[in-house]
């Protein structure tokens, strides 16, 4: 059993570090809090069930059709709805407010599309869904492919960012906006990549999530919600501070679930949320501002 609920852990943490990921970049670089961010999570979701049950696309063969697509879609919405926010706005902190009231507006339009695309209801599709054995451990195949991609491609952007030039841009924007035009760097390009990365990678967890777990069109927000909190807990735009924050949330979340009571995972969430908070206010890996 504890073998189990480490790899159930592993496998949750990795979706919840994957999805907060695609949050820090777009807070972190392009300075947008995505309340949005779940339900195209979910919208990835649909469509790769849609994919499955009408074309018979193998989901991982679908995220070379959804992966990109979210991306132009994120780019496009960053382009048509955000930029006059982001030309507009005084400051940076006035723009996470207006971003914050622009994408709660774009939450219910995303939720109610969905809503009449597919209704209330839950639902789900069977792939690998045969059973794995792990040390004694019995666990369902597609939760080990779930993780194994999430780990690449999290491995893929730690890359991107760190050893390729538009990585770097994309870092020297997070860090200093108003520096980085001194070295050429266009701002407002980068902070639309950063934000269509965000979206090519929420979109990425929604497809791999949507191979073992049960959804409706109402539960974005709570994958919002979660993504939120590893985002402050790791540290805002600290990507490797996004994986440790995720692997912890989802490893206490099935403990909790498995040894104690799965009422009180939501409990758990938010007592780990509230102790860094008050620990590390900046989160595990950020630093303190002066």
């Amino acid at each position: 059993m504890f073998v189990a609920a480490v790899t159930s852990g592993l496998v949750l943490g990795g979706m919840y570090a994957l999805i907060a990921m695609g949050l820090t970049l777009q807070y972190g670089v392009a300075r947008i809090m995505n309340l949005a961010h779940g339900e195209l999570m979910i919208a990835a979701a649909f469509a790769a069930l849609w994919l499955f049950s009408s074309a018979a696309v193998n989901p991982l063969l679908g995220l070379l059709l959804v992966v990109p697509a979210a991306f132009a879609i994120s780019w496009a919405i960053y382009r048509l709805l955000l930029t006059p926010l982001v030309r507009r706005a005084p400051n940076r902190d006035a723009l996470e407010v207006d971003s914050i009231l622009a994408t709660f507006g774009m939450l219910f339009v995303i939720q109610g599309v969905m809503l009449v695309m597919f209704g209330g209801a839950y639902y789900s599709y069977s792939f690998l869904a045969f059973p794995v054995t792990i040390a004694g451990a019995t666990v369902a195949a597609n939760r080990l492919l779930a993780l194994a991609f999430a780990a690449v491609i999290g491995l893929g952007l730690y890359l991107y960012l760190t050893r390729t030039r538009l990585g770097t841009a994309v870092r020297a924007v997070a860090v200093d906006p108003n520096s980085a035009p001194l070295v050429a760097i266009d701002v407002r390009a980068t902070a639309a990549l950063a934000f269509a990365f965000g979206g090519a990678l929420v979109a990425a967890g929604g497809v791999l999530v949507s191979m073992f777990l049960t959804f409706n069109a109402n539960i974005g927000v709570v994958f919002t919600m979660k993504a939120l909190i590893v985002v402050i807990m790791g540290g805002v735009g600290n990507l490797l501070g996004c994986l440790l924050a995720g692997l912890i949330l989802g490893l206490a979340e099935t403990f909790v679930a498995t040894f104690v009571d799965p009422g009180l995972t939501l409990a758990t969430t938010y007592a780990l949320f509230l102790i860094i908070l008050l620990v590390r206010p900046q989160g595990l890996f950020g630093t303190a501002s002066r």
